[in-house]
């Protein structure tokens, strides 16, 4: 199973990959913009996000502890909203 931005840095790498090897200044410098995000998440956001859902995961558990009567996914669901500000079903 990926995360989101493991994922997001597949999609770039292919997006890279599929630009053949005879690009215009613009292509190239697409090109190099892709390559510097996929820098980023490799260098700080994949480490960003491991820490995040680490954190996350620990106070989901200790949510569960103190409100032992509502079902485990149901207290992950609740701190995900509070905590990120946005319902799982409000992706759009």
């Amino acid at each position: 199973m990926k995360t989101a931005m493991q994922e997001l840095k597949d999609k770039i790498q292919h997006a890279i990959e599929e630009l053949n090897s005879e690009l215009s200044e613009y292509q190239a410098g697409y090109k190099q913009c892709l390559i510097n995000i996929q820098n980023d998440i490799d260098f700080q956001m994949l480490q960003m996000e491991e820490e995040q859902l680490i954190l996350f995961g620990a106070q989901c558990m200790i949510e569960v502890e103190k409100e032992s009567g509502l079902g485990s996914i149901r207290i992950y669901e609740l701190y995900y909203n509070k905590t990120f500000n946005k319902s799982i079903k409000d992706k759009g």
